[in-house]
This record gives structure tokens, C-alpha cells and sequence, in this order.
């Protein structure tokens, strides 16, 4: 039995056209881990309906596209949303050099920012947008 939580969290959670590939490659480009994969029935290779993906302290929930509620709210994709993900790294030459190895499509390269960080930006085999960078912003620290 986990330990009752008294502060929201956020976790980001993606639907995927294909969930399999994506987990994947989000092991493969930015190093998540696989914390638990969830499949629909008792078929070990069934779609994955839900899965949990671990960096460092953070947890990234995603799930195969499918017709429900969720899916629903949500949109289909040819509808995107305008949401983006932000993933702090403390090596950015690093993350760049293994997002790009692993085929990302990069949208931005890495670049000095004019507040005092490093960042870059590219879009994963989905399409969805992410965002690395240095800048680490805590609840209580002091922003930029």
C-alpha cells in the first residue's frame, strides 16, 4: 500500500497510435526505464492500455489510442492539441546527441538561451513536441 500523498503532482500522460513503438523509443532516445505496462485481456501481447515510464523521479503515463471516455476528451489526432513536454536534463549535449541518434525529428537545435540556459526541441515518432532544456524550476524555488 503506497503512502497517502497530500500535494497535487503532475504526471503527463500521451495516447499513441502506437504505444509499443513509442515506449521503445522513449527508452531508447531519452532513457525512461519501464516502470509497469498494462495490456488489455490476459494477452501478454495485447495492446497496451496503460503504461508508467520512469526518468529520474518523474513518471510519464501513456496508453494506446483507443475509442473510450478518455479517448474522447482528449480528440482524435488529426485534431493536436497545442501542449508540449518539457524535460529538464542536467547534460544537454548529452540528451541531444541521444534523442538525435534515435531519429527525433529536431525542430530546434541546441541553443544558448538570452536567460542564462540551454535548450533544444524536437518531435517524437508520434509527433508530439518536446522541449529539453537545463532550466530546472522547482515548486519553491525562485523562477528565472
Amino acid at each position: 500500500m503506497s503512502t497517502p500523498h497530500t500535494a497535487p503532482c503532475l504526471f503527463p500522460t500521451l495516447r499513441c497510435t502506437d504505444a509499443e513503438a513509442m515506449i521503445a523509443w522513449l527508452v531508447a532516445a531519452l532513457g525512461f526505464r519501464e516502470r509497469v505496462v498494462y495490456r488489455e485481456g490476459d494477452d501478454a501481447a495485447g495492446p497496451v492500455v496503460h503504461a508508467e515510464l520512469v526518468l529520474g523521479p518523474s513518471i510519464l503515463m501513456l496508453g494506446q489510442e483507443r475509442d473510450d471516455a478518455y479517448g474522447a476528451e482528449v480528440g482524435p489526432r488529426g485534431g493536436r492539441r497545442t501542449d508540449a513536454l518539457y524535460l529538464a536534463v542536467a547534460d544537454i549535449d548529452a540528451a541531444f546527441a541521444r534523442a538525435k541518434a534515435a531519429g527525433a525529428t529536431i525542430t530546434a537545435e541546441v541553443r544558448d538561451t538570452p536567460y542564462g540556459t540551454r535548450d533544444f526541441a524536437f518531435r517524437d515518432p508520434e509527433g508530439n513536441l518536446w522541449s529539453i532544456g537545463t532550466y530546472w524550476p522547482t515548486a519553491d524555488g525562485a523562477p528565472l
